[in-house]
């Protein structure tokens, strides 16, 4: 009997390594179905489920997911945050305004996570404010300016 959507999203969180990794497999043949679903998994209460959320809606490049991923950049879970800094990264131009947007946020951890998804992505128009993260006083954001602005000059 084939797993619901909401079925696969729970069983991310499973001990069994190989349960997961069918569960991230079925999920990815669903695709578009899934991304809705995903996006609401990435405010769940278990810390794998948001993780495995993230990485998915990444590699699907779901580009209605970009808010609810910027969101997860305030997510308690470090692993979380990185996650979706990453699948930010993989979204391409679209993602690049709603990233630069963020790089005054209150929270270091989100414009760090936001400057290095920004060097990822290539573009030259966040040069400008990621030069202003510079003299930020995390020293976490200051190394991710200087490493996205490295990057894109490239």
């Amino acid at each position: 009997m084939e797993s619901t959507i909401e079925e696969l999203i729970e069983l991310l969180n499973d001990k069994d390594d190989f349960v997961v990794e069918d569960a991230v497999g079925q999920l990815e043949i669903k695709g578009e179905e899934a991304v809705e679903p995903l996006i609401g998994a990435l405010s769940h209460r278990k810390k794998n489920i948001r993780l495995h959320a993230a990485t998915l809606l990444g590699g699907m490049n779901a580009e209605s997911a970009i808010p609810a991923l910027i969101e997860t950049l305030k997510d308690n879970n470090k692993l979380v945050r990185r996650e979706a800094s990453t699948a930010l990264s993989r979204m391409g131009a679209p993602a690049v305004d709603p990233l630069i947007g963020i790089l005054t946020d209150d929270d270091w951890k989100v414009r760090g996570a936001a400057a290095w998804a920004l060097g990822n992505l290539g573009d030259e128009k966040a040069i400008p404010e990621l030069e202003k993260l510079l003299d930020d006083e995390s020293s976490f954001v200051k190394a991710g300016a200087k490493s996205a602005i490295e990057t894109i000059q490239k």
